[in-house]
């Protein structure tokens, strides 16, 4: 049997892959979630990991990262990503758009479109979608996040319930088939919640390591139908929960 030690440094390695349950990896080596436990306590102290819920992931993982690195990954992706949701917004006349680089990049297409109205509440859509012709521009203020750039907080909420649109662009730190989108922060994922709720269709936008990722704690959830729209370096593995959920179709980008 593995000593402690080894088994420690495997556990630090695989979380840096994603997060990991306390079952999972007690079920993997054999030993009893008890051990696991004291294993990821050491590690947490160490600062190697970070605790969540029922299991632990990376400390190199578990801060969201700034908008402006964000804009620098997956950005092939991200297009086909946009240029796959874009005829979602094809026969609306009002969009709602969250904030985040890959709902930025349908923001671009959008602006060649005209005869739409898109409410907002990213920065980023707002800098591209300013002043084009034929878009008419309503933007959802509230108090600006530094790191997504995007406005969340009671004002934001406040505009938001006093729409309804034809369809709502999520973005996502990380999405979970028969769970959500989850978030780093409760007043992300309470705006979101209610661009769902406001929307006659949803659609999440999220490139492949999105998928299955939940080292957030805070959660937006479908009761209704939704789309997610992904690229295709998604494994059939990744998306075989969603395909499974009946509340989710499934859309995948072509290169």
């Amino acid at each position: 049997m593995m000593n402690g030690a080894a088994r420690r440094r495997e556990i630090r390695d695989l979380l840096r892959v994603g997060p990991i349950a306390v079952a999972e990896l007690s079920e993997r080596y054999n030993v009893s979630e008890s051990t696991i436990r004291r294993d990821l306590a050491r590690l947490s102290e160490s600062g190697e990991i970070v605790r969540t819920y029922g299991g632990a992931l990376s400390s190199n993982t578990a801060e969201e990262q700034p908008l402006r690195e964000r804009e620098q990954l997956a950005g092939a992706e991200k297009a086909a990503i946009a240029r796959t949701a874009e005829p979602h917004a094809a026969e609306c006349r009002l969009v709602l758009l969250d904030a985040g680089t890959t709902v930025g990049a349908l923001a671009g297409r959008l602006a060649a479109r005209g005869g739409l109205t898109v409410a907002t509440t990213g920065l980023t859509s707002i800098n591209i979608l300013a002043g084009v012709p034929g878009i008419e521009l309503i933007v959802l203020g509230g108090t600006v996040r530094q790191l997504s750039l995007g406005m969340v907080g009671p004002l934001a909420e406040s505009a938001v319930s006093r729409l309804t649109a034809d369809a709502a662009f999520l973005g996502a730190d990380g999405v979970v088939a028969g769970r959500g989108i989850c978030e780093a922060r409760p007043e992300q994922t309470a705006l979101k919640q209610l661009m769902i709720d406001r929307s006659r269709e949803v659609c999440v936008l999220a490139d492949s390591g999105k998928l299955g990722r939940a080292n957030s704690h805070w959660w937006a959830t479908f009761d209704r139908r939704w789309t997610l729209i992904t690229d295709a370096s998604a494994t059939e593995e990744q998306l075989r929960p969603f395909h499974a959920d009946p509340l989710c179709t499934v859309e995948v980008a072509a290169p």
